[in-house]
């Protein structure tokens, strides 16, 4: 509804928040360097140190190095000593800025200035429509990698498994399990480690990424996890595996619908499809109180979305929400579907489908 009265108290407050806008943005930046660079870890559980010296533990060039901690003093991140020009940073931010903590919100960052790289590219689809492909997103990989590892690696046994009963026993004594958008295939190369017995596969349209994880799993020596190029609309295998996985990779498909109906050919008839994906609604007015909302739409309409219509697809995006989830399943003839939210990680629902 149309309101006629001008207030110009909220109109105020309004315009600091965009400065507000501003410099958030500024420190987003910031931290996404920072953590590629090494600056953290050159800091963390380190007491007060000069520029200069964080620069040599770093080893970096000193003069980017102080401008750079000009962003984080002021933005509250590192503590600053102007009386010996020092500089720390404080162990409860480094908790969440290094990788010995819970989350490394640094690392998250680098989704900033991936997705900013296609602005140009956005531009033209608001105007044209169209879609952006992932071919336009070289760090993608890199960067989703790291945030898989944070999210889905490292909470498999304490987190993931367990939701599931029986899976811990049934992968030691040898099953058949399938990840379908396996990316650079992190989840299934420390799953074919920890359960010699079980044999694993992983299936992605991007050679990119199966070229990384068939690489790793060779490093590794592995001889029971396979990766292929495969489209996930047409897996086109019946009743072969006991546990098939989709770790964020639905709702990018170009496909989604055929994705989910190929998944249910490929399980066996009492095995389990263990999704893990968006936590949010598919209803807008639902979201309004979510954390991180509109970072959600944004990476949304900046990636998933618009490489979803690139190769014309449906561009359901990343806030296709829990109840779409829900329905598509069901209609791809899964029976029973149930969700869990996980304390160490807010942003994602895991669903567990059956037969």
């Amino acid at each position: 509804m149309l309101d006629s009265t001008f207030n110009q108290a909220k109109a105020e407050a309004f315009s600091m928040g965009l400065v507000e806008v501003f410099n958030k943005s500024a420190i987003a930046l910031a931290l996404s360097i920072g953590h590629r660079v090494g600056l953290f870890a050159a800091m963390a559980k380190q007491p007060d140190l000069t520029s200069q010296q964080i620069a040599e533990r770093a080893g970096l060039n000193e003069r980017y190095v102080r401008e750079w901690l000009g962003t984080m003093v002021t933005g509250r991140v590192v503590n600053y000593f102007p009386e010996t020009l020092t500089y720390q940073l404080p162990d409860e931010h480094a908790a969440f800025l290094t990788d010995e903590g819970e989350y490394n919100f640094a690392s998250g960052m680098q989704f900033v200035p991936v997705l900013a790289k296609v602005e140009d590219n956005l531009v033209e689809c608001f105007r044209n429509g169209g879609g952006v492909p992932y071919s336009e997103f070289p760090r993608f990989h890199e960067v989703m990698a790291a945030e898989s590892s944070q999210t889905v690696v490292a909470a498999l046994e304490p987190h993931i498994l367990p939701l599931v009963p029986g899976l811990t026993e049934k992968l030691e004594a040898g099953i058949e399990v399938l990840d379908v958008g396996c990316g650079s295939g992190q989840a299934m190369i420390t799953l074919a480690a920890k359960y010699p017995n079980s044999r694993f596969a992983g299936y992605d349209f991007s050679e990119e990424g199966i070229a990384r994880a068939r690489n790793e799993a060779a490093a590794k020596g592995l001889t029971n996890v396979r990766f292929e190029v495969r489209d996930a609309a047409a897996i086109g295998e019946t009743a072969k595996y006991d546990l098939i996985t989709s770790f964020d990779a639905i709702h990018d498909q170009a496909n989604p619908a055929g994705m989910l109906t190929s998944i249910e050919q490929a399980l066996k008839p009492d095995g389990v499809y263990l999704i893990q994906d968006i936590t949010g609604s598919s209803y807008l007015e639902k979201n309004y109180d979510r954390p991180a909302s509109p970072w959600l739409y944004t990476i949304s309409y900046s990636h998933c979305m618009t490489v979803s219509l690139a190769d014309g697809g449906a561009g359901l995006g990343a806030m296709w929400g829990e109840e779409k989830c829900v329905e598509m399943l069901h209609e791809a003839g899964f029976q029973k579907v149930d969700l869990h939210h996980l304390e160490h990680d807010f942003m994602n629902t895991y669903y567990i489908a059956t037969k």
